[in-house]
């Protein structure tokens, strides 16, 4: 029987992950096993920069965390090595960030994911992948709204012009006249 310190450091564990999970917008869990430490760095490297967290994790502990926020449909993946990359910020990123590495990766496979409190399936995971970033809707949104003022900017001036215009030529007709 485990003693009490293990026994506490591992509740430790479960808490933390669990606290990880609730809070997480997006996890995706992968099978790791196969590769090298040059591919894992880059892989870590990479969800650093999109600001996703990445952590190896036991299986158990983590079993015991996705019970503790009702995701039971999470245990049959949750076999061999296990990697879970989540973020709280994106909904995207990791697995936009995930999926590009699978396939760049032969070794790293995807196994479930989780999207605010939905579980999917790997093809659920490369749907989610293949969505824009926020900040590129963001841009599309504004791009939108830009439009239609830049138009009615357009408008104004025109009648502007038109208006110097004739005004121009009232005073040209005046002083040829004069």
């Amino acid at each position: 029987m485990p003693s009490e310190k293990i026994l506490e450091s591992k509740k430790q564990v479960v808490k933390e992950l669990s606290e990880s999970i609730k809070s997480a917008k997006t996890i995706v869990f992968a099978d790791y096993r196969g590769l090298t430490v040059e591919q894992d760095t880059e892989l870590r490297s990479a969800l650093r920069k999109a600001g996703v967290e990445y952590k190896v994790v036991k299986n158990t502990l983590t079993k015991l965390a996705a019970k503790e926020n009702g995701l039971d449909d999470l245990e049959p993946h949750f076999n061999g090595s296990t990697s879970m990359a989540f973020s709280s910020e994106d909904v995207v990123a990791p697995a936009k960030v995930m999926v590009e590495y699978a396939k760049k990766f032969e070794q790293l496979e995807l196994k479930v994911g989780v999207v605010e409190g939905k579980v999917f399936d790997v093809k659920g995971i490369e749907a989610i992948a293949s969505l824009p970033s926020k900040e590129e809707l963001l841009a599309k949104a504004l791009g939108s709204l830009k439009s239609p003022i830049n138009g009615l900017v357009n408008v104004l001036n025109g009648n502007i012009r038109g208006l110097v215009i004739a005004l121009n030529a009232i005073a040209e007709k005046q002083a040829a006249n004069a």
